[in-house]
């Protein structure tokens, strides 16, 4: 069914919850890929585990729903006690194709030290644009925090390097702040992210986006203007993430 030869060196987790519609097609990309795959359900109330049955992954269940941040922090514990080399995350709304793992796996060979993100928004057309423009608005709050620019903040298909977990302190207290501070945090120890494009996915039939557009901007500003506060604004990080953007790729 699957791959004979499929990368042994990394970890997929996907973070999972309501998602019976595209839940199988996703893990099923996904174990085309790699060898080690971890779906973290938290707490469905469909048959999304009933999608799962028999297939050869690693499963952690919630006994109650802790949101994406939690789900994600337990899948990387997961990975890393197997000793994989990288952790790649996709979404199980089938919004992110397993068969662009190869792409992330190509720039990382470039920049192995460095978070690698499936970066959407050049594909305008096909991006609803509500998402497409609370996306950009993102952007630019995280950029300045992080001091680079950065190509989809939102972007859940990422490849994290297995060294950026021995120092990252993190909450996982708010779930989409939780990436978005990934990227700030990273960068304050100088690993930057390095963007690979791909196309905007939105397959019919998948459940509605858990993102709540006003709502988790909102929070994500906040804790972009607490981490800017706690810098003296850190004017640097605007000037080299907009006004004159910071070379990343000889760092």
């Amino acid at each position: 069914m699957f791959q004979e030869k499929r990368n042994k060196n990394i970890a997929i987790v996907i973070p999972a919850y309501n998602e019976e519609a595209t839940i199988f097609d996703v893990v099923q990309a996904a174990l085309k890929q790699s060898e080690k795959v971890i779906v973290v359900d938290d707490s469905s109330v469909d048959k999304t585990i009933e999608k799962l049955t028999g297939l050869p992954i690693t499963l952690i269940r919630h006994e109650e729903n802790k949101g994406k941040a939690a789900s994600l922090w337990d899948g990387f514990i997961e990975a890393l006690e197997a000793g994989v080399d990288a952790i790649i995350t996709i979404d199980g709304d089938g919004q992110h194709a397993a068969e662009d793992i190869p792409l992330l796996l190509e720039k990382a060979a470039e920049f192995p030290n460095g978070i690698i993100i499936g970066a959407r928004l050049a594909d305008k057309s096909t991006i609803p644009a509500k998402r497409y423009y609370a996306n950009k608005f993102a952007n630019f709050w995280i950029a300045w925090a992080a001091g680079y620019p950065i190509a989809d903040s939102q972007s859940g298909f990422r490849l994290y390097p297995k060294s950026l977990f021995d120092h990252l302190n993190i909450s996982i207290e708010h779930s989409f702040v939780f990436e978005s501070e990934i990227l700030i945090k990273a960068a304050q120890l100088g690993v930057y992210s390095h963007p690979v494009k791909i196309p905007a996915v939105y397959k019919k039939g998948a459940r509605p986006s858990h993102f709540r557009g006003v709502h988790d901007i909102t929070l994500i500003t906040k804790m972009v203007g607490k981490s800017l506060f706690k810098r003296g604004m850190y004017l640097s990080g605007l000037y080299h993430s907009c006004i004159h953007p910071k070379d990343i790729t000889k760092t």
